[in-house]
């Protein structure tokens, strides 16, 4: 106790005594059932301080919470009790693996196994048993949601509440060996009551701070019994199916195939992973979402890959914004026109020790009828300093017959949560340079990005500038803008109303006294885009509604001709606007209802001058919860525009069908028609996992043109990838 009492120093956030839990070693199994009802649950010491951060910060929480925990030499068990005097209004809909956790009752518990408040595993769970996880960097500046941990957790539900059990092999978490007795882990707890909209922490409630904030938990103690294994773990797959593929005659017959690879990691150390990853296979990867672009610049797909995905955080440059991201892993085995590309293998090795976070990763990519064989190699460096800002280094490297090409620069980032006693603050910056070994080196080769923020609940600020000269030109990043200067500058201020006056019924105000960006063409100084936008109306209420209207102020300046609308197969029906400058002024209105009711909605509609002429944009979304098993939703976005050089429509809609059998069996049936592209997209997909850690997917893929001009023989794809995990 008291060297946690050394580690708390004065540490300026909401602490609630105690603020430490001592976890209880028991050599005795446990058995995964929720009952909690083993002795070593009897014997472990409980938390039971839970604090309000939402609706009412500071009160105490209205529903009683406890959590206990116990380990064995294998695993880390977590208890929880969530106690209710209305269990029969649980909110508990959702059951499928990384469920959406803001509809559902739910625990989360973050733990910071380095106790270097900075980083930490989050896990979460709601009364259906559905769980998520995901891991969290720099203090939640950042967050990988698509990590999947191999850990369990069972649930239970009766007339006291609901309850969990969690099991958490150790193998899934990272920590140092630490000397005997001195082993500490940053531990916090957070519960949410949807019905109520009540939300509770055990340690640093603050509506400044969120769970990802690992500076801001309590402390996990009674670890000395803990031990480090290393391990390997081997992960192979065996994939097979059939698919037909279009040609001019009338479309290929069904073809079978099959497919074997997999990945071996091992824990070199404590907090060192290797990954070697053989003949990589993304066959289970969700459909991108399709997108109506009436924008000059390329539209950005997220990456939904889990290879990718889980080292994401290790390989960001610190740029920020969407404007340029200097390492896009989707260039890595996929195309411009997002067509896989064959990943032969790869070597990747992440860890953190002594403050210095280090990442390599090589992955060597097969040769196609557009892409030659290309080798990709990643490597970055981080080093902590001060209490939460980081320094950094990170180089990306693209390798071809042709030659090398590098992107290599450096960041900074000065944070920290006490700035006026609590408040939060951020200052950051990277510079990034990029070379080919078929030129010279230019010194206009450059991008670089400062921003400074102030995040907090009530007042927010963030203000940045970023520029790149024409000859920045990066290989394997998104860049959607080149030949830019750019400037921006944001204020949102979200006042609260007394739960006792007139607006009662309201949360937050929601006001954005002024938001510009103002880009200039770097060369030519003249502007490439202007945007202010003011927002004098918004609120969100208590019940989890939200309003706002919208006024913006816009300007492109067009350099060349610009290609609006040039729908497949109709080069007649394509619009073009003139080069020029153009201002406008558009209006826009948003309003959504609580997203955890059986029925839910949101619409945005924007109206006013576009290029000239004038546009209108709906953009219409609704969810039908029916029950645990089955939630379905749709979206529809519709754009009219009238142009002087011409007008046209175009509609986009897209509906979900999620279904669970439980939570170890789930899928969706996601379905698309893009009527600017003439495609409809069909991706089923069904998910079982047999055993934590091991999974099986059938999975269909259809897609057809839908142009009465230009037919194409349907494309389908039907799939079954089985995914074992073998630790040694």
């Amino acid at each position: 106790m008291f060297v946690v009492s050394l580690c708390v120093g004065s540490l300026d956030a909401q602490i609630s005594r105690p603020n430490s839990l001592n976890a209880y070693y028991t050599d005795e199994p446990v058995s995964m059932d929720g009952k909690l009802n083993e002795p070593a649950w009897q014997m472990a010491e409980r938390i039971s301080n839970f604090t309000q951060r939402e609706l009412e910060e500071g009160k105490a929480a209205s529903e009683k919470t406890e959590v206990a925990v116990v380990y064995t030499d294998r695993n880390l068990y977590i208890g929880v009790w969530c106690y209710d005097s209305e269990p029969d209004q649980i909110v508990a809909k959702e059951m499928k693996r990384d469920f959406s956790e803001d509809l559902d009752d739910n625990i989360k518990i973050i733990i910071d196994t380095y106790n270097d408040k900075r980083n930490g595993f989050l896990f979460i769970v709601n009364p259906n048993g559905a769980r998520a996880d995901l891991q969290v960097f720099d203090n939640g500046s950042s967050v990988n949601r698509f990590w999947n941990g191999v850990w369990d957790v069972r649930v239970t539900r009766n007339g006291q509440g609901w309850f969990a059990e969690f099991e958490i092999p150790l193998s899934t978490l990272k920590f140092r060996n630490d000397k005997e007795g001195e082993r500490i882990w940053g531990f916090n707890v957070e519960r949410n009551i949807v019905r109520k909209r009540e939300q509770v922490f055990w340690q640093g409630w603050s509506r400044d701070s969120r769970i990802e904030q690992v500076n801001r938990a309590g402390y996990l103690t009674g670890l000395d019994r803990l031990s480090n294994r290393k391990f390997v773990e081997f992960k192979p797959y065996g994939i097979g199916g059939a698919s037909n593929v279009a040609d001019n005659v009338g479309g290929n017959p069904f073809a079978g195939s099959f497919n074997a690879g997999g990945d071996v990691n091992h824990l070199l150390s404590p907090t060192y992973r290797l990954n070697v990853t053989v003949n990589t296979d993304f066959a289970e990867v969700e459909s991108d979402q399709e997108q109506i672009n009436l924008e000059r610049f390329p539209l950005f797909f997220p990456e939904l890959r889990e290879f990718f995905l889980e080292g994401a955080d290790y390989f960001d440059f610190g740029f920020g914004g969407n404007r340029i991201i200097p390492f896009y892993s989707r260039r890595i085995g996929l195309d411009e026109n997002r067509n896989p590309v064959p990943m032969l293998g790869g070597v990747r090795l992440l860890g953190k020790e002594g403050g210095s976070t280090v990442g390599l990763m090589s992955i060597q990519t097969g040769q196609t009828e557009t892409e030659p064989l290309t080798n990709y190699s990643v490597a970055s460096w981080r080093q902590d300093v001060l209490e939460q800002s980081t320094v950094g280094l990170m180089t990306v490297n693209k390798f071809t017959q042709d030659g090398w090409h590098t992107t290599t620069g450096g960041n900074f980032r000065y944070a920290t949560d006490k700035l006026f006693g609590k408040r939060n603050f951020n200052v950051g910056g990277a510079y990034i340079h990029t070379f080919n070994s078929d030129g010279q080196w230019d010194r206009d080769a450059f991008a670089y990005r400062a921003y400074v923020a102030y995040p907090n609940d009530k007042i927010n600020v963030f203000a940045s500038a970023q520029k790149s000269p024409m000859a920045f030109s990066p290989e394997v990043a998104l860049q959607r803008r080149r030949n830019f200067e750019e400037y921006f500058a944001q204020v949102l201020y979200r006042p609260r109303p007394s739960a006792d006056g007139m607006f009662s019924w309201i949360r937050q105000w929601d006001f954005t006294p002024g938001q510009l960006t103002y880009t200039m063409w770097n060369d030519t100084r003249n502007i490439q885009s202007f945007l202010y936008e003011v927002r004098p109306f918004g609120f969100f209420t208590r019940s989890g509604e939200f309003f706002n209207v919208m006024i913006d102020h816009h300007a492109e300046g067009l350099i060349e001709d610009f290609r609006i609308y040039n729908p497949r197969g109709r080069p007649d029906d394509a619009v073009t606007i003139n080069e020029g400058e153009y201002w406008f002024t558009r209006f826009r209105l948003q309003a959504g209802t609580f997203t955890s009711r059986t029925l839910s909605g949101s619409v945005r509609f924007s109206t006013g001058e576009f290029y000239g002429g004038t546009s209108t944009q709906q953009v219409w979304g609704g969810r039908w919860r029916t029950s645990p098993y089955l939630t379905v939703s749709a979206f529809l976005e519709w754009n009219n525009v009238n142009l002087p050089e011409g007008s046209f429509s175009n509609q986009l809609f897209g509906s979900r069908l999620e279904y669970a059998f439980n939570p170890r069996v789930f899928g969706l049936l996601y379905t698309q028609i893009n009527q600017d592209a003439d495609l409809f997209v069909l991706n089923f997909r069904l998910q079982w996992i047999p055993i934590i850690g091991a999974d099986f997917f059938f999975i269909v893929n259809h897609i057809m043109n839908t142009s009465e001009i230009q037919i194409m023989e349907p494309q389908t794809q039907i799939l079954g990838k089985l995914i074992w995990r073998f630790v040694l």
